[in-house]
């Protein structure tokens, strides 16, 4: 399949908005597929019915409507605001922060709420496909706010453009010269879920399924309803759910994790069971995707063709061609002469308790492969007197075992200074749209009056 993306170079100074041939599919479901050439014309019909504003937020979750909200909107040069969760708090607050802007589609009312109409008029689906300056505003997306208070991060048509074809340079010779079939379980409204189910069936030629299927059996029959090639747009979370789920799948080109780390055993069991490389890409809100492995196979990170990371002080220092000016992230690289790195861990995951060294990235993969455990986070709390350290927690699914017996395995493989002080067992963990934990949410389950309290063992004093 030959790319359509231009880099705002090449298009000196615009770009498509989607770009193909008119009869390309761009979403699909079970009551069908919506080609390119339609769904421009309905783009165009929706544009001039909506409000004049120079923000808007699209809280669709059906992948239909949130392509024809974004695009309808871009027409009339309005920027997407993307939340991190489309919790009426969340979403008041960005409202809040843009004066005039307004919410379009998904649920909701309010006056500042516009439903999507019904049955738009085709129009005319002859005319030009239309375009868009590659140095305009796209979109503002927010960070998952995991560590602290969301930040804001604007987007440009050309970065979107340029990091449509970085993504494809990635992962395009999974499916080759044919369409691929994207069925993602992460929202639209996500970086990561913009990048892959978006963008790439605007600017990449991709299909998108138009659900975004949680269930091991919505995926199943999303995929199903998938022409070859398929490609699995997921996270860990989701996709151990769906191993453990025993659900068969059609054949798949590939599967994509993003997200969070993916552990290298988790992802040697899915290439296993399904017969699909799974590929794992790294990215962030602030950087968009820079860098692929096969978590299968591949220890060490290989950035996408043009990107450079240079450890710093306070983090690596990212540089890109779709990053209009280098990004410093938290994350901690350790990078070899050929430019491949290994992620040692967020600055905040490093631990140093009584002379002894790990990260929470780790203690949580050890967590995870306890017998037993479906899912689980550990965590530092916060130090009980000043100038002390704080103990480590753990918050744990795993039903039919005791917080003493999964403590009692990780004595086998940890530290006693680096075993939960504090455990608690939940039917399921607080984890957003995208599969992630905010820590304020996961220290106030620790601290609750439920919590399961680990007798002290001899040497884990800190």
């Amino acid at each position: 399949m030959s790319a359509v993306v231009h880099s705002p170079e090449s298009s000196r100074q615009s770009l498509p908005l989607a770009g193909g041939d008119p009869g390309r599919t761009v979403v699909f479901d079970g009551n069908g597929r919506l080609p390119l050439g339609r769904f421009l014309a309905q783009v165009r019909a929706l544009a001039p019915r909506l409000p004049e504003a120079s923000h808007v937020v699209p809280l669709a979750e059906d992948r239909r409507d949130f392509l024809l909200a974004f695009c309808a909107a871009a027409l009339r040069e309005q920027v997407a605001l993307l939340p991190p969760s489309g919790a009426p708090g969340t979403v008041a607050e960005l409202l809040q922060a843009h004066p005039g802007a307004y919410c379009l589609g998904g649920a909701g009312g309010g006056p500042r709420h516009w439903p999507l109409p019904d049955g738009l008029e085709d129009g005319a689906g002859g005319a030009a496909g239309p375009r868009v300056e590659a140095a305009a505003p796209a979109a503002i997306g927010y960070t998952s706010g995991s560590t602290g208070r969301p930040q804001a991060h604007a987007k440009t048509w050309g970065a979107f453009a340029t990091g449509t074809a970085q993504n494809l340079a990635a992962l395009a010779d999974l499916w080759g010269a044919a369409q691929p079939q994207v069925v993602a379980t992460v929202p639209p409204q996500h970086m990561y879920g913009m990048e892959m189910s978006v963008l790439l069936p605007l600017l990449g030629g991709a299909a998108v399924h138009a659900a975004r299927p949680l269930l091991p059996a919505d995926v199943a029959e999303a995929l199903e309803q998938a022409s070859a090639p398929r490609i699995l747009v997921t996270t860990p979370v989701h996709l151990r759910a769906l191993l453990r789920s025993g659900v068969a799948l059609p054949p798949l080109a590939g599967i994509v994790s993003a997200t969070a780390p993916l552990p290298q055993e988790l992802a040697a069991e899915a290439e296993d069971r399904y017969g699909a490389e799974v590929r794992e890409v790294f990215g962030s809100t602030e950087t968009c995707v820079f860098a692929r492995r096969r978590t299968a196979r591949d220890a060490l990170w290989t950035p996408l063709p043009g990107v450079r990371v240079s450890p710093q002080p306070d983090g690596t220092l990212v540089q890109a061609p779709h990053l209009p000016a280098p990004v410093v992230l938290a994350d901690i690289f350790e990078v070899g002469p050929d430019g491949r790195f290994r992620l040692c861990g967020r600055r905040a995951d490093l631990l140093e308790i009584a002379g002894k060294r790990a990260s929470l990235g780790d203690l949580t993969r050890r967590l995870l492969a306890v017998p037993g455990v479906e899912d689980g986070v550990v965590v530092q709390m916060e130090p009980e007197r000043e100038s002390g350290v704080g103990r480590i927690g753990a918050l744990v699914v795993a039903p039919g075992r005791t917080a003493a017996e999964i403590v009692e395995a990780l004595r086998a493989t940890l530290d006693p200074v680096f075993l939960p002080r504090r455990l608690r067992l939940l039917p399921a963990l607080p984890r957003n749209a995208t599969g992630k934990l905010r820590r304020d949410e996961v220290l106030a389950l620790l601290e609750g009056t439920h919590s399961s309290a680990v007798p002290e063992a001899p040497g884990r004093d800190a």
